[in-house]
């Protein structure tokens, strides 16, 4: 039982060396693709302007002279500049493109022949494991004859600074041509030291030509930015170094204590006194409300003494007893009416009339009027003294908003599938959509018996399986829906399933789990 546990470990770890192998590089090349196939199809200028500032200053500077050398000779054509440009991005599309087809066709060849004898690999690894390093080591030479053929690809005049790597040659495995006899343990060693060996042949290889190949790197395609911003930090540097104390200066010690004290006064305007003022409003109101309590009062004892003297006006002027509660209103119309009479001979009224007494009357009416306003107005200033605090503190209130949004953004990194934000989930299903798109061609392949074509996409859906998987793990985990997400990506990748049936598991993997929903905001 130990034995046939160490078989089947030594037979996991040689498929999954090569499989992560494998992935690794379809992983790069596919990012290079990514960036030089847009560009292919750009326009002559967006070229043109590639050519010249975005591979560094030394092909900057050489591409300025040729354009120099070319306009004295030839004059200036703007057609001969852009198929040179054209020319120089399609040889890297082409050298990439049939790393890529070779590299897929070789991952989708040892993954059918996992699949075929997986059952067998499981029961008895002894026994099948050493057909299957055969099978391996034939698909290397495979590998070896179809990456060979990219050295009788490149033209005269190429592009590509210095000459190709050398040639590709894997070891071939000494127990090749004795598949049906039983291999012993050294000799299965050695076959799997004989791809070792080859995968650091290929690792090589691949390294050497991607290099030649690769798209420019951040800092070549915007070394003029880069280069501006050095020059700017310089003087930048130059002009502290002219205010700093090495020269004898205090200007930098007086701007920094200038910058202190504006720190302090606006953290004190517009965080420290706004907080402390709506704490204060919010704990003392009960405190601070007495004095509210006696102005009410004493606009209450304002509006008594004018009831009373209504009650007396009215009682004089009708010659009979008013309730105690009678109304007010009712009361003023009669001392208005009283009013309007009395005015017809003012002077002879005031003197022996009523005029004076509902004179008397308006003015406490007017005053009581004035102090009621007076009460309404102090408790609106009052209700909002927490607003005016408030609106003192939004400055900084909003400053710290941006910088807890910055944070986010830095946390979540949406800018790769892995990530937790918008662009992340954006992404993780476009790759679900070239899986779906893969999918459907592969079986196109199969109908039409294009194996080769076949076998190719069936690698690059391999390598958006391996690309989701990765991208989903952790988001899965964190929602118990790893279980299931993790069956139907391996469902996906198993060559032997009815298309339509991985159709239907994509539709459900878009449905259901939430590591791939659309964007909230986009629903």
């Amino acid at each position: 039982m130990c034995r046939v546990r160490t078989e089947s470990s030594r037979v996991y770890d040689v498929l999954e060396d090569i499989m992560g192998h494998i992935f690794i590089h379809l992983h790069n090349i596919q990012d290079h693709l990514q960036f030089w196939q847009p560009l292919i199809e750009a326009s002559n200028a967006r070229k043109l302007y590639f050519m010249i500032f975005e591979r560094g200053p030394h092909a900057f500077l050489g591409g300025i002279a040729q354009m120099l050398r070319q306009s004295i000779v030839d004059g200036w054509s703007m057609q001969h500049r852009s198929q040179f440009a054209s020319a120089y991005i399609s040889e890297r599309i082409v050298i990439l493109s049939n790393l890529r087809r070779a590299i897929a066709t070789f991952l989708a060849e040892v993954y059918m022949e996992v699949d075929r004898c997986g059952e067998q690999l499981v029961e008895n690894p002894e026994k099948s494991f050493p057909p299957l390093l055969a099978i391996i080591d034939h698909l290397f030479s495979n590998l070896e004859a179809s990456i060979g053929h990219l050295h009788a690809i490149r033209q005269t005049g190429s592009s590509v600074e210095g000459s190709y790597s050398f040639p590709l040659v894997f070891e071939k495995s000494p127990k090749v041509n004795q598949e049906g006899s039983q291999w012993t343990n050294c000799e299965i060693s050695d076959a799997i030291n004989v791809i070792y060996k080859n995968l650091e042949k290929l690792d090589s290889y691949i390294s050497v030509m991607v290099s030649k190949h690769q798209k420019p790197s951040k800092l070549s395609q915007y070394w003029i930015r880069h280069t501006c911003c050095v020059v700017g930090l310089s003087f930048c540097s130059l002009w502290l170094l002219r205010h700093s104390r090495l020269m004898g200066s205090p200007d930098i010690d007086n701007w920094i204590r200038e910058a202190k004290d504006s720190t302090i006064s606006f953290f004190n305007d517009h965080v420290e006194q706004p907080l402390l003022s709506i704490r204060d409003e919010l704990f003392d109101t009960f405190r601070k409300r007495h004095k509210g309590v006696m102005e009410v009062e004493e606009v209450q004892l304002t509006a008594n003494s004018l009831h009373r003297m209504l009650l007396d006006f009215s009682e004089q002027t009708k010659a009979q007893k008013f309730p105690e509660h009678a109304s007010d209103q009712e009361m003023l119309e009669i001392v208005m009416d009283r009013y309007e009479k009395e005015l017809m001979h003012p002077i002879q009224n005031l003197l022996k009339g009523e005029l004076a007494h509902a004179l008397l009357i308006q003015v406490q009416k007017l005053k009581l009027d004035i102090e009621t306003a007076m009460l309404e107005l102090d408790q609106i200033l009052k209700a909002n003294e927490i607003n005016f605090a408030i609106l003192a503190a939004l400055p900084a209130f909003f400053l710290s908003l941006m910088l807890l949004m910055l944070l986010r953004a830095w946390f979540k990194q949406d800018t790769r599938a892995e990530g937790r934000g918008r662009i992340a989930r954006h992404q993780r299903r476009l790759l679900l959509v070239e899986i779906e798109k893969g999918i459907v061609q592969y079986q196109t392949y199969v109908n039409q018996g294009l194996e080769k074509d076949s076998q190719c996409m069936f690698g690059l859906v391999l390598h958006c399986l391996d690309s989701l998987f990765h991208a989903v793990e952790g988001h899965a985990k964190a929602t118990g829906e790893w279980q299931w997400l993790r069956q139907d990506i391996i469902d996906l990748g198993k060559p032997r399933l009815q298309t339509e049936y991985k159709l239907i598991v994509i539709s459900r993997m878009e449905r259901v789990y939430e590591c791939l929903f659309p964007s909230l905001k986009r629903q």
